[in-house]
């Protein structure tokens, strides 16, 4: 198909449209998640190593917290509206989802360790500490993890539909 061309082949929409509602669905969820249950609750509120927003006053530090976690449960909320949309329409492939859900933790935590921690420093992974170890494994972790649901994405892809 070229550029703007729709494909209105009911069997590939019927496969591609899901696919995509179901990767996204994963990607959305995954990234709530690494947000919510895993930086907030170890990091921020568990080892107390950072806030989202560290440049500032604690109680700022501690509102942007609150915000942080706001916008991570909407995001897993909404990736959960779009999977009970798929189950409510057919099947969902489940490992087909597992893996949009790791690719979804790998990015926010490559996102996280890179833009956050580095490009824009609003908050560090610890402080007065030396930061090379820390951000070797938060960043090399992330790239494993987003490798390997790339990886299930890939093995778990549709099969080409013949014309």
């Amino acid at each position: 198909m070229s550029g703007g061309e729709t494909d209105t082949n009911p069997a590939t929409t019927a496969r591609v449209g899901p696919d995509r509602r179901t990767i996204w669905s994963g990607f959305l969820f995954g990234c709530g998640i690494a947000a919510s249950m895993i930086d907030l609750f170890i990091f921020h509120l568990g080892l107390q190593w950072h806030h989202f927003y560290d440049r500032s006053t604690p109680e700022v530090a501690l509102t942007t917290d609150g915000f942080f976690h706001a916008f991570g449960w909407f995001i897993t909320i909404w990736g959960l509206f779009l999977l009970a949309d798929i189950r409510r329409r057919g099947a969902v492939v489940w490992s087909r989802w597992t893996g949009a859900v790791i690719v979804g933790v790998g990015f926010f935590q490559l996102f996280d360790g890179i833009v956050d921690h580095k490009i824009l420093r609003i908050h560090q992974i610890r402080y007065d500490v030396d930061l090379l170890p820390y951000d070797a494994i938060w960043i090399g972790s992330a790239l494993v993890i987003l490798l390997i649901g790339l990886v299930i994405l890939w093995r778990t892809r549709p099969a080409p539909v013949s014309p």
